[in-house]
């Protein structure tokens, strides 16, 4: 593996002569530079990734993974790609060699996930490499190097039998390096990293067929045909069940080359899709949470934070939603090399691009029907899930139902079809107020009500700062104050929907909410759903089945009938068949 090796056939040379760009050659130096950060390989998991980026830039439709104790032992991927010629696959496994990218090309704007010939040498480096491959012809070829060997000694290159596509096994890593070994986890928790990154693959490529088997034991499996069914094949049937699809394009605007010199802003077509699961499937931590960017499995807080905040209100406080959402970014406006693991990239226009992914996400929340639903099963511990059409839709939701009564001065019991439909009137009525406010507030300003004489209030010195840094915010909010002195301020106005006045100390909250690190828009829905709360029906307040009827009209009139405005489920379903098996009657 000479610098002075002269050029085979599929190198930058022979393009120059015709050939396909996509034949592995060698880089210039200048390129070499730029993506040596990213040959690093620290654990398996590391080796898994680079191995199935490459899977998926050779257009593959099915990936299987297997994984013998650690890793350390064998790693063996083997996808069915467009695989390599002789020449390709011999010069792959040199350094700095690749099929991704020109010889003096930049690394940014690049549309492949990783670079085929940097990626195996890393790989080579570390560990006993054998790839054997076939472009479709007659005979295939395997390529076995070996980092014991020596560092001059040729690869050793045989005729091989397969089928179009690629298969490479790792055998005996880190057996160079017993100290990177040593350092590694225990065989569970450097398989679960494993198996985290083939979920995130998986739900990412929900195109892509993947296997993982772990010690001949299949642990995943998609089929490859849609993100539901990656869903399903990642969690649990009930996971997928209670999921809807995402699939939109948003063109926002971005920086272009005339907006520095004053001229119009260029456009761009930002694709978000995947799955969403309903509010009534989440997690306690951020780890179900999966952001892809133009398939690739990525952390960004930005983003992460725009699907969040696209749920808004719909999730329970303290949980985490369990959704997969990828963005296709066109390759110019993303830098995927800023992360020497490729997990994170670089965003021209993170900004616009979540502002994308957060209206989609809503969107795709506010069209499904997120009533949730008994199970059939009678015990205590099974969940509720959300049903729904079909197509999502809530057009006439609860049109067909006929209030029966209460039970416990609380829940409205009401009888639609086939199901018994059991309505927390507090947080139906709660939900309904609060659309109420936020449509009559999107460009009114708050109706606020005079304090006569002023209340006031004497804030700490991290309150009086937000206070002061948020005016603006604050007044728009209905609190109209003034300095006291000292800390003091007196509050002249309060927010007054509904010809409730709402108590002076509610500033407070307002003030913990923007110093908290929430938006002005947060901090103005978190106010909304508290001034929601209070005019709202209560325990032991008088309701008749005319005032269930017109509660039903204006719930299914609501955006997101199904939550009230602080994450809890407002209606509960229970159908026939439950009934059915409880009482243990044949129909």
């Amino acid at each position: 593996m000479t610098a002075e090796r002269k050029p085979e056939a599929g190198n930058a040379e022979s393009d120059a002569d015709g050939e396909s760009p996509d034949h592995v050659r060698r880089l210039d130096p200048d390129t070499v530079d730029r993506i040596a950060a990213g040959e690093v390989i620290t654990r398996p998991a590391r080796v898994v990734a680079e191995l199935v980026d490459n899977a998926l830039d050779a257009d593959a439709s099915r990936v299987e993974i297997a994984v013998d104790g650690d890793g350390t032992d064998r790693i063996r991927v083997a996808d069915d790609g467009r695989g390599m010629d002789r020449a390709d696959a011999r010069l792959a496994v040199e350094r700095h060699a690749t099929s991704k990218l020109a010889p003096d090309g930049d690394p940014v704007g690049v549309a492949s996930l990783g670079f085929r010939g940097e990626a195996l040498a890393a790989v080579a480096d570390a560990a006993r490499l054998e790839v054997t491959t076939n472009d479709g012809g007659a005979v295939g070829t395997r390529v076995v190097v070996d980092p014991r060997n020596d560092a001059n000694e040729e690869p050793e290159v045989t005729d091989a039998g397969r089928a179009r596509g690629t298969t490479v096994v790792v055998h005996d890593l880190f057996a160079t390096r017993p100290a990177r070994r040593e350092s590694l986890a225990g065989t569970r928790a450097e398989f679960t990293r494993v198996s985290r990154l083939i979920a995130d693959y998986a739900l990412a490529n929900p195109d892509v067929a993947f296997t993982l088997e772990h010690d001949g034991s299949t642990t995943l499996s998609t089929p490859g045909t849609d993100v539901t069914d990656a869903l399903f094949g990642v969690y649990d049937r009930e996971t997928a069940s209670r999921s809807t699809e995402v699939s939109a394009s948003v063109a926002v605007d971005v920086g272009g080359s005339g907006a520095a010199d004053g001229g119009a802003e260029e456009t761009a077509n930002i694709g978000v899709s995947g799955a969403l699961a309903y509010p009534s499937v989440t997690r306690s931590g951020s780890d179900h949470l999966r952001i892809s960017v133009n398939g690739r499995p990525v952390r960004d807080d930005r983003l992460a934070g725009a699907v969040r905040a696209g749920y808004d209100r719909l999730l329970p406080d303290g949980r985490e939603p369990v959704a997969a959402v990828d963005v296709a970014v066109p390759p110019g406006r993303v830098d995927p090399n800023v992360h020497p693991a490729k997990r994170e990239v670089g965003l021209r226009d993170a900004d616009a691009v979540a502002d994308a992914v957060e209206s989609v996400v809503a969107d795709a929340l506010t069209g499904a029907d997120l009533r949730r639903k008994a199970d059939v099963a009678t015990d205590l511990e099974t969940a509720l899930e959300p049903v729904g059409e079909a197509d999502g839709s809530r057009e006439g939701t609860f049109a067909d139902a006929e209030p029966i009564g209460t039970f416990r001065d609380l829940y409205a019991l009401v009888e639609s079809g086939d199901e018994l439909l059991v309505i927390d009137t507090h947080a139906a009525h709660e939900r309904v107020n609060y659309e109420r406010l936020a449509r009559a507030f999107a460009d009114d300003p708050v109706p606020t009500a005079e304090i006569d004489p002023p209340a006031t209030l004497s804030l700490s010195a991290g309150e009086a700062a937000t206070a002061e840094a948020h005016a603006e915010t604050v007044a728009a909010l209905g609190f109209e104050t003034e300095p006291f002195g000292g800390g003091t301020v007196r509050v002249r106005t309060v927010p007054a929907p509904f010809g409730w006045t709402a108590d002076p100390e509610t500033l407070r909250d307002v003030l913990a909410a923007l110093s908290g690190g929430e938006t002005p828009r947060d901090a103005r829905e978190r106010l909304l759903a508290d001034l929601a709360c209070h005019p709202s029906l209560k325990r032991g307040d008088a309701i008749d089945r005319s005032a269930i009827r017109a509660l039903l009209d204006r719930l299914g009139e609501c955006e997101r009938p199904f939550a009230c405005p602080h994450g809890r489920p407002t209606v509960l379903s229970m159908d026939e068949a439950t009934f059915t098996a409880g009482f243990e009657r044949d129909r």
